[in-house]
């Protein structure tokens, strides 16, 4: 095997002799680890340790970009969990800004999850192509309603109240700031149309950007020749696009966003309606993939929607993961049992350690394109390291991202720690909110549905918002893979599979020496 070529003063430095690199003196390949394995041993992440590489590069350099699907790429591989503690449409949001993207989970209403789903598509659009219209007609209550389900208060007026109308005027925040009877109606408030700037139908987002710099208004309204409204542009926009260079869109400039469905047959109409909201990516969310039940769901989504990825999971075993890939899974889940809450091998006895887990999955589903998200397991930067490492091509995490202002609930304090409710989603909490659907198979509502827990609430400290925190993860991701020497995603599968990336098994004492130690007592900050 060769090495990567080393120079100094523009001459290659001799290689090693294959003799000591053959000796285990440099680590050892992913192949003896997790395949010639006479132990049978499975291994986690704080198992193994990635040996260093040749620095030849500076920090900014390194790619961290990758596949989440066959058709969707990130160019931050974060993916938040589809737990009713983790990811709403606020989290959703903000992943998609960052270079993620947020999956909505489940334990919603259909038609509550949809909106969640329109909530992101919604937030950031270069031209708004169905903006909510309101007519003259329409009150202030109207308007205060639709602020809370959609969470913004800018709205143009037409004069049906629906995009394709006449334009009419358009109210935003400081219109209704002032008013204290609900009953008003909009036209006794609105800017009308003689005060508004406007654009015509067919300028370029560049032209209509210049506009709204030059105009100071928040929105500018696009109208055709019978000045008939077709689109609408945001102020906000333009700056979320200056602040967010690594946002994630779609074709439209929205964000991306997933949402995860289950496997039984009212999730067909699920999936319609959360597609229809323009859902960029389904998760066929159970915790055990390898059944009938998902098979059939995913071939029904693949034939009836191709255009829409899905992902299917949990599996943790190529034979399980087989199986999906010919069922027409874009993408793998793979975990069982290793979540800071989840009790899924403690109760089932069934599962696999993660490290060699995203290791064997991976190896399998590249033989068919399929990338792997590894679900689970991860604690800190290190653990996302060690899992790109394995192969994975994006990492799912809930603990990691529960606690910031970004995640579902309220702050509380207990002794004097800022906390956050988590939960696992096979929890009693989370099963009698909809969460049974992941688990059992029988009707939940009857006598003989007895449910048994596979996961535990509990509460996890304060993170702050994700508009510092990902930002810490990424560069310390990116820290990990150039102290490897490895520039890319693609270059860390390539000398993956090549036998060139190194690892050594950690012993116990390893682990612990390995951490913090030998102090009376520390602070840890993350940034």
């Amino acid at each position: 095997m060769s090495t990567n070529c080393v120079t100094l003063n523009e001459k290659p430095l001799l290689e090693i002799d294959q003799e000591t690199l053959e000796s285990g003196a440099c680590g050892f390949t992913a192949k003896q680890v997790f395949v010639k394995n006479p132990a049978c041993v499975a291994y986690t992440y704080d198992d193994i340790i990635v040996m260093p590489g040749h620095i030849h590069f500076p920090l900014h350099e390194v790619d961290i970009s990758n596949q989440l699907t066959k058709n969707i790429r990130l160019k931050t591989p974060f993916v938040s969990s589809p737990m009713d503690t983790v990811t709403e449409a606020e989290m959703a949001i903000m992943m998609a800004l960052q270079g993620g993207i947020g999956i909505i989970h489940s334990n919603f209403s259909i038609e509550d999850q949809a909106s969640q789903v329109r909530k992101v598509k919604k937030f950031k659009n270069g031209f708004i192509t169905d903006p909510v219209c309101l007519s003259p007609q329409h009150t202030v209550a109207d308007v205060f309603r639709i602020k809370a389900e959609l969470g913004f208060s800018s709205f143009p007026i037409t004069d049906t109240g629906e995009m394709g109308g006449r334009l009419l005027g358009v109210i935003s925040n400081r219109d209704t700031s002032f008013i204290e009877d609900p009953e008003v109606k909009i036209e006794e408030f609105m800017t009308p149309r003689d005060q508004l700037t406007s654009a015509k139908e067919g300028l370029s987002l560049s032209d209509a950007n210049e506009i709204l710099k030059a105009s100071k208004k928040g929105k500018l309204p696009v109208v055709n020749d019978n000045d008939e409204l077709v689109a609408l542009i945001s102020r906000t926009d333009l700056q979320k696009n200056r602040d967010f260079p690594l946002a994630s869109k779609d074709v439209n400039k929205q964000l991306l966003v997933g949402a995860a469905i289950g496997t039984r047959p009212e999730d067909r109409d699920r999936a319609r309606q959360l597609i229809e909201a323009g859902v960029d990516v389904l998760v066929v969310d159970s915790s055990q993939g390898d059944s009938r039940y998902q098979l059939e769901i995913i071939h029904h989504l693949k034939s009836t929607y191709p255009q829409v990825d899905v992902i299917g999971g949990n599996v943790v075993t190529p034979i399980q993961a087989y199986n999906l890939i010919q069922a027409g899974a874009d993408g793998l889940r793979v975990g069982m049992g290793i979540g800071s809450i989840c009790t899924t091998q403690e109760i089932c006895a069934v599962g696999r350690a993660q490290a060699s887990a995203v290791f064997h999955v991976s190896k399998f589903a590249r033989k068919y394109g399929i990338p792997v998200l590894a679900d689970g397991g991860i604690k800190s930067t290190g653990h996302i390291t060690k899992a790109l490492c394995l192969g994975a091509g994006c990492v799912m995490m809930g603990s990691m991202l529960a606690g910031t202002d970004e995640a579902p609930g309220e702050y509380f304090y207990q002794d004097g720690v800022r906390l956050k409710r988590y939960r696992g989603m096979g929890s009693l909490e989370a099963m009698s909110k909809g969460g049974e659907k992941r688990y059992v198979w029988e009707n939940a509502s009857s006598g003989s549905a007895v449910k048994v827990a596979q996961g535990v609430s509990g509460a996890v400290q304060d993170k702050g918002t994700l508009r510092r925190y990902i930002p810490y993860l990424t560069q310390g991701v990116r820290h990990g893979l150039q102290d490897a020497g490895i520039t890319s995603l693609e270059e860390a599968m390539e000398r993956l599979y090549n036998d060139q990336l190194r690892f050594e098994i950690r012993s116990p004492a390893a682990q612990k020496e390995g951490g913090v130690h030998g102090l009376h007592s520390y602070q840890k900050r993350l940034y």
